[in-house]
């Protein structure tokens, strides 16, 4: 088989973003057998050793970083004139990696995506939802939305919506509780936390009316990392979560949960479409970023806040 010096190049960059053969194999989907031979081959072509390899990871040798460095910026430039080549025709086409969180996805992202196929099918998406917050430049990601305020400096940022919660719980929970008439009434309720999985930090519930408000900070009952788990907890009547609406938005149509103490508003979380501002936006990750801002800020549960009712 003739040496690809390209997609020998697009396997090392893999490796040395995922730091590891087995798992750039696995994002590139070749064998990782075929992914040895092309390192191998691409070291004796430069007569330079650009890996060292152990048993728990796989790095770049000084020679590696810098040619890594080089080698990525050229298959990003080959990618984009390739794409422009084929926009120029009405044509959008590649593979574009993204992370979201999980409920983003889920609740609004995948539902809507028949419409991004149809608009692009020449566009290959891959998907990642969870509440891991990726390194978007090691692991070769080229955009995210993400929740919360933005501060890595090397991101451009583009604000895009809000995600909205709810302080809900079972109707047999509150049946059997003491009554739920105003914030300071949640001290002689239980509270369950959820805890974001990445960080192990507890989502912070604040509460506003006008120029009011009040932060849930009693200590949990209990506390989960997954948003399926927490909502089913909250089914299961063992006590209020604060929960985003489009997550609980079938459970509070069915009944199975209710919104209390409606006339205060939890705080909601600015969402955002990030990517790295050292690499140049292609026109396949651009049509994916206008098209999920779209999405976004056109559906009522995940819009940004109008000027009277921010927070």
């Amino acid at each position: 088989m003739a040496f690809d010096r390209f997609e020998a190049m697009r396997a090392f960059c893999r490796i040395v973003e995922l730091g590891s053969f087995t798992r750039a194999a696995d994002a590139l989907a070749v064998p990782k057998t075929t992914m040895s031979g092309q390192v191998a081959a691409l070291e004796n072509q430069l007569g330079a050793k650009l890996l060292h390899r152990t048993t728990r990871r796989v790095s770049p040798t000084t020679d590696g970083a810098a040619y890594y460095e080089r080698a990525r910026a050229l298959l990003d430039d080959m990618d984009e004139l390739e794409s422009s080549v084929s926009s120029s025709r009405g044509i959008v086409r590649g593979q574009v990696r993204v992370e979201m969180p999980s409920p983003v996805g889920r609740f609004l992202i995948i539902p809507a995506l028949p419409d991004f196929v149809a608009q692009h099918p020449a566009v290959q998406l891959d998907i990642g939802c969870s509440e891991r917050v990726v390194d978007l430049i090691q692991e070769g990601v080229d955009c995210a939305i993400r929740g919360g305020q933005i501060t890595t400096p090397d991101l451009v940022c583009r604000p895009i919506g809000q995600m909205r919660f709810a302080l809900c719980a079972a109707p047999a929970y509150l049946a059997g509780a003491a009554p739920l008439r105003s914030p300071a009434d949640l001290a002689a309720h239980r509270y369950l936390a959820f805890v974001f999985p990445a960080s192990g930090r507890q989502f912070r519930a604040e509460l506003r009316r006008g120029s009011d408000s009040f932060v849930i900070e009693q200590p949990p009952a209990m506390r989960f990392n997954s948003g399926g788990a927490y909502i089913a907890a909250a089914e299961a009547g063992l006590g209020l979560v604060s929960v985003p609406r489009a997550e609980a938005a079938p459970q509070l149509a069915s009944g199975a949960l209710v919104e209390v103490l409606a006339d205060w508003r939890l705080t909601s979380m600015p969402m955002s479409l990030v990517y790295p501002y050292s690499r140049h936006l292609s026109a396949r990750v651009r049509a994916f970023v206008d098209w999920a801002a779209v999405v976004m800020r056109t559906h009522p549960l995940w819009a940004p806040d109008s000027p009277g009712e921010a927070g």
